[in-house]
């Protein structure tokens, strides 16, 4: 038996000789954080590579998300999804901000735009959706709707890294869209995010937000927070930059030999691409129908695990049964039942540029059998 530990994910690492390389102008400039020139530098070539007019780097992807709501001075109510990570709902009730569930769409995890209009309310002032697994939300639906009620679009596109639609990104859409680069993502900075918005003085508000509020040496215009990201982070996001689009093309194939494999098995289903859209094959989650397979999918995930492979029931459990929004009137089961479904049955497997055809084969082999 193979012995080998496969993980559900594997960071991008830099050349470590050119990391030092970087490393050693940061030592001799002195100057390891406030908006340095690889922080600039990387910044710059973000905005080119993701096909943005206007970007901000961040210590982590979660204060893009809490940035973006109070320079929108969003209050009241937002409409969310429950099926994503904590942190999309944490950062509403970080900004006082009652969050709104409304259930999903089944075929791809994102919230669903049938669901939305029945849950606003005069209180509602925004909708923050999240493209779930790097999967474009319907984003030219749920504007439609933000426009009729006059509501702010927030998208936690954490998941979203270079994906587009027909040449477009899709971090373009709404006021604002945010990004991760943690070290479980396609592309990371060990820790980091961003934010994308549209105009340049939207990003020197944000900018003045990330660092404390300061617009200049005594000049404090706002209550900001410290949430920049360091030199050092920044020269590791250069040079892993040059090598995503390897990486994502590793993903690639692997999310290939999945699918020819996983097709024909009875009650397993994953998601197929979008005919016009560039994925970043982030996650390959599959579903898993008990009646079908004949197994639950916490035995087949635990079967996995005894193996020695690592998968992810991701995202489980759902955020609105986690104590601090059980009791919230939108949380209850019977409003989110595709939510709650796609939590019951949900593995992700492995997937990241290091897997070889044989971890896959090995992974199929557990699934297949």
């Amino acid at each position: 038996m193979d012995t080998k530990r496969i993980t559900v994910t594997s960071p991008l690492l830099p050349n470590l000789e050119e990391f030092h390389t970087l490393l050693q102008e940061i030592w001799d400039s002195k100057w390891i954080t406030n908006n340095g020139s690889f922080h600039k530098q990387l910044e710059k070539e973000l905005a080119t590579y993701l096909k943005v007019p206007f970007i901000s780097l961040f210590t982590n992807g979660t204060l893009p998300l809490i940035t973006a709501l109070q320079a929108l001075h969003i209050t009241g109510e937002v409409i969310t999804t429950p099926y994503s990570f904590v942190a999309t709902t944490h950062s509403l009730w970080w900004n006082g901000i009652k969050p709104v569930f409304v259930d999903v769409d089944l075929a791809t995890g994102n919230i669903d735009p049938e669901k939305i209009e029945a849950a606003i309310t005069p209180r509602t002032t925004a909708i923050m959706p999240v493209h779930v697994y790097g999967t474009p939300c319907d984003t030219r639906r749920i504007q439609k709707i933000a426009d009729k009620y006059g509501l702010k679009v927030v998208y936690d596109a954490a998941h979203a890294f270079g994906v587009d639609i027909k040449g477009k990104s899709i971090l373009t859409e709404g006021e604002m869209s945010t990004l991760s680069f943690h070290a479980t993502k396609v592309y990371n900075t060990i820790e980091g995010g961003a934010l994308v918005m549209h105009d340049e003085q939207t990003k020197k508000h944000i900018d003045y937000l990330k660092n404390f509020g300061f617009a200049g040496e005594t000049e404090v215009v706002a209550p900001g927070i410290n949430s920049k990201m360091d030199e050092m982070r920044a020269a590791y996001g250069l040079l892993n930059l040059r090598q995503v689009d390897a990486a994502i093309e590793s993903r690639r194939q692997v999310a290939l030999q999945y699918r020819e494999t996983l097709r024909d098995v009875l009650g397993i289903r994953f998601m197929d691409d979008i005919s016009g859209v560039r994925h970043n094959y982030a996650y390959f989650p599959i579903f898993v129908d008990e009646k079908l397979y004949g197994m639950t999918r916490d035995e087949l995930y635990f079967k996995m695990k005894e193996q020695g492979v690592l998968g992810r029931r991701y995202f489980y459990p759902l955020i609105s049964t986690f104590t601090t929004y059980r009791g919230l009137k939108s949380a209850c089961p019977e409003n989110l039942p595709n939510a709650h479904k796609l939590a019951d049955s949900v593995i992700c497997l492995p997937m990241h540029h290091e897997l070889s055809r044989e971890d896959v084969e090995r992974i199929l082999n557990l699934i297949v059998k």
